[in-house]
């Protein structure tokens, strides 16, 4: 039956095409898309460009920074580079997780909410658990919210409330989800919901091989591994810079992306010796990082469980980029290695191991046959496995399962 979701969020794109919360926006589109209305709580933001109402789906952006300084609730903002909590986000969370609350509290009222759907169990839960008590609530879990409560006991009491409170709770890995046990998750009502990708939006696109070669100043036939993802410590980009030092010296790798470790990356790529042959290109468009993806000969995709012990969930751009059809190699932290069959759709080398990354890439550079199997393999199984469609059709199930729970008097 269709339903009114209030959708409680700490990220979300802040604009079309943004590269920040890049999930969101399709499992709310695709959620709308199934007769459902979606109204989407989420913290307001200096770069928030969005309509009342687009795609289906209603936005509500909450204020709570009562100077600019504090503005860093969400959107990635509130850790550096992944690891640890900054401290004006100490600050800024007893202010926003206020606002969050009463605001999806008055829209779950006057809306009539049937759902709440929170996203990040904490903040996310936390929020959306107290704005509406008696309603059904499904929380997603997307991973750095796992690692800030297994880091932070105060996060950790917050987590194993909601999970306490929670009709069905979703993962985006298997890995997440037994993380999320541990952590007090109802085993029997909790699945493993991986995310979907815009087949659409990521396609192969051999027209965008010259474009990006000549914004680089390459040759056409110069090797081009590209990558993309916010420079922290969990995606493993001082690996693959080394990895690069490794292959020919035509070859050049461009990463798409920012954060807090540029300075860093960009500082050992010239102790490298391959600063020439590493390109930054900042922040780029999700249509951006799709042109980018098929422009390469390989998508290199080096996540880790970082020294802190934080992991992706599953990285956006691994569907990204296997939907391309160019031919990837990654390693298989977090939930990588339940979407690439190792030889089949891609290739996974072992964490940390530039030595393994190099050698991947220079058997592909060599083997173009091999390098086009594996990539159309790769989209042939993104085409069929995973559709944004199919995974709302799994949110929606979600929901009728937290619906049954709460008709038990829980």
């Amino acid at each position: 039956m269709p339903h009114v979701v209030v959708m409680v969020t700490t990220s979300f794109p802040r604009f079309p095409g943004d590269s920040v919360g890049t999930f969101m926006e399709p499992i709310a589109t695709c959620i709308a898309a199934r007769g459902h209305e979606v109204h989407i709580i989420a913290p307001w933001h200096p770069l928030v460009r969005r309509a009342r109402k687009e795609r289906g789906i209603f936005f509500h952006f909450f204020r709570y920074a009562p100077v600019p300084a504090l503005n860093v609730f969400g959107y990635a903002a509130g850790m550096r580079a992944d690891v640890r909590l900054r401290a004006a986000a100490w600050v800024a969370a007893p202010l926003a997780l206020t606002a969050g609350w009463f605001k999806a509290m008055r829209v779950a009222q006057k809306r009539r909410a049937t759902i709440i759907h929170a996203h990040w169990v904490v903040p996310g839960g936390l929020m959306g658990a107290a704005a509406a008590p008696g309603l059904p609530l499904v929380v997603s879990l997307h991973g750095s919210d796992v690692f800030v409560a297994e880091r932070v006991g105060l996060a950790r009491v917050a987590a194993r409330a909601v999970f306490g409170r929670a009709g069905f709770v979703t993962a985006c890995s298997a890995d997440l989800a037994r993380r999320a046990v541990a952590l007090g998750a109802p085993e029997d009502r909790l699945e493993v919901v991986p995310y979907g990708v815009d087949t659409a939006r990521f396609k192969p696109d051999p027209s965008s091989r010259a474009t990006h070669r000549a914004e680089l100043g390459l040759r056409e036939d110069a090797p081009l591994l590209f990558t993309a993802g916010r420079l922290v410590r969990k995606k493993g980009f001082e690996y693959l810079i080394d990895a690069v030092s490794r292959l020919p010296a035509n070859t050049t790798l461009a990463i798409a992306g920012t954060g807090d470790l540029e300075a860093e990356l960009e500082a050992r790529a010239r102790e490298a010796h391959v600063a020439d042959r590493v390109r930054f290109l900042g922040n780029v468009t999700q249509d951006a990082v799709g042109s980018w993806f098929a422009a390469a000969d390989i998508a290199v995709i080096p996540s880790v469980r970082d020294d802190s012990g934080n992991v992706d969930g599953l990285p956006n751009t691994v569907l990204e980029a296997l939907a391309t059809g160019t031919p990837v190699i990654a390693t298989s932290a977090g939930g990588i290695g339940a979407v690439i069959m190792d030889g089949a759709t891609g290739l996974l080398v072992r964490e940390r191991d530039p030595e393994g990354l190099a050698f991947a890439a220079d058997a592909l550079l060599r083997d173009r046959p091999r390098a086009t199997t594996l990539g159309r393999a790769a989209r042939e199984m993104v085409d069929a496995k995973f559709g944004w469609p199919a995974t709302a059709a799994r949110f929606e199930a979600a929901y009728e399962r937290a619906l049954a729970f709460k008709s038990l008097g829980r």
